[in-house]
């Protein structure tokens, strides 16, 4: 399922907006500006059932609009990492793709199938696992260990000067002449007054976090600089808001999810008031609807070899 005719062509900010704190199998959450969220990390979504549905929603989004799952020249790898696999649905499906192949999903949260297995409803395919780790703190395996190794939008969770380590990284638990791929975006564009006062506050809320949404342009450069050969990048624009038709008022639903995501997070730091977050996204949904528009999301596929 490979993007057909791809190649022929630090500290958190927020201080205050923790209001009561819990434990989740284990991991640090919070209940912060209304929904529960990972503590310590610069990566600032929530972790709830709304956003669970919202990046299963993605994953196929992206599947529609990439037309596959990955862009590397696969034959028959004999392992697979999915690096912060999310709700592990990119893995698992690879998994099913690839039968004989190992399929390793690594996040400091489990997917959901791995939760429900531990209480005894395993759908999980057999040649999938899960494993607890932190790319910012180092990828939990050996060197050499993956055939391929893959990463799909961590813009938002990746402080700009950790970009390097996070990518050697990639490339350390790849074996030679194996691959490596990233999928990045750097959010909306032309999208008129009220999706650029929304991505404002989003990046306001990011820098606090030390995040660049502008760092998702230039994964090419880091694989180059980590050594990787064969480096090859396109950008993908996808359109966003009913002028793409089906796939457009898709990605527009998305990032509507994600605004609410951060729509807590950017009011209780006083970047706006809660009536000027709920106008902004009102009139953001009414530009989405309208066909006039030409709004896009780009999306950074890049692709480099050990």
């Amino acid at each position: 399922m490979r993007w057909l005719g791809w190649f022929r062509k630090r500290e958190l900010g927020g201080a205050g907006l923790i209001e009561a704190m819990a434990l989740q199998e284990g991991t640090p959450v919070a209940l912060m500006g209304g929904r529960m969220r990972t503590i310590g990390l610069p990566y600032a979504l929530p972790r709830d059932m709304e956003e669970i549905n919202r990046l299963d929603f993605q994953h196929y989004m992206l599947r529609f609009a990439l037309r596959g799952l990955y862009a590397a020249p696969l034959e028959s790898p004999g392992s697979i990492l999915d690096v912060g696999t999310g709700t592990g649905r990119w893995a698992m499906d690879m998994a099913h793709l690839f039968p004989r192949t190992y399929v390793c999903g690594v996040d400091v949260n489990p997917p959901p199938a791995d939760e429900q297995a531990a209480a005894g409803m395993d759908t999980r395919p057999s040649n999938y696992s899960f494993m607890p780790g932190n790319v910012l703190e180092g990828l939990p395996f050996n060197d050499e260990q993956f055939d391929f190794a893959h990463m799909r939008l961590l813009f938002t969770a990746i402080p700009s000067d950790r970009w390097p380590r996070a990518i050697h990284e990639l490339v350390r638990v790849t074996r030679s002449d194996g691959w490596v791929e990233s999928v990045e975006t750097t959010g909306l564009h032309d999208g008129g007054r009220h999706v650029d006062q929304m991505m404002s506050w989003i990046a306001q809320m990011s820098a606090r976090r030390h995040v660049d949404l502008m760092d998702g342009s230039r994964i090419a450069d880091l694989m180059r600089g980590a050594g990787l050969r064969n480096v090859a990048a396109s950008v993908v624009n996808v359109p966003t808001g009913a002028w793409g038709d089906r796939l457009g008022a898709m990605v527009a639903t998305d990032f509507i999810g994600v605004c609410k995501g951060y729509g807590g997070l950017i009011v209780g730091a006083g970047l706006t008031t809660q009536q000027q977050f709920d106008q902004t996204l009102e009139g953001m949904r009414g530009d989405f609807n309208a066909r006039r528009g030409r709004c896009y999301t780009p999306f950074y596929v890049v692709i480099g070899q050990r």
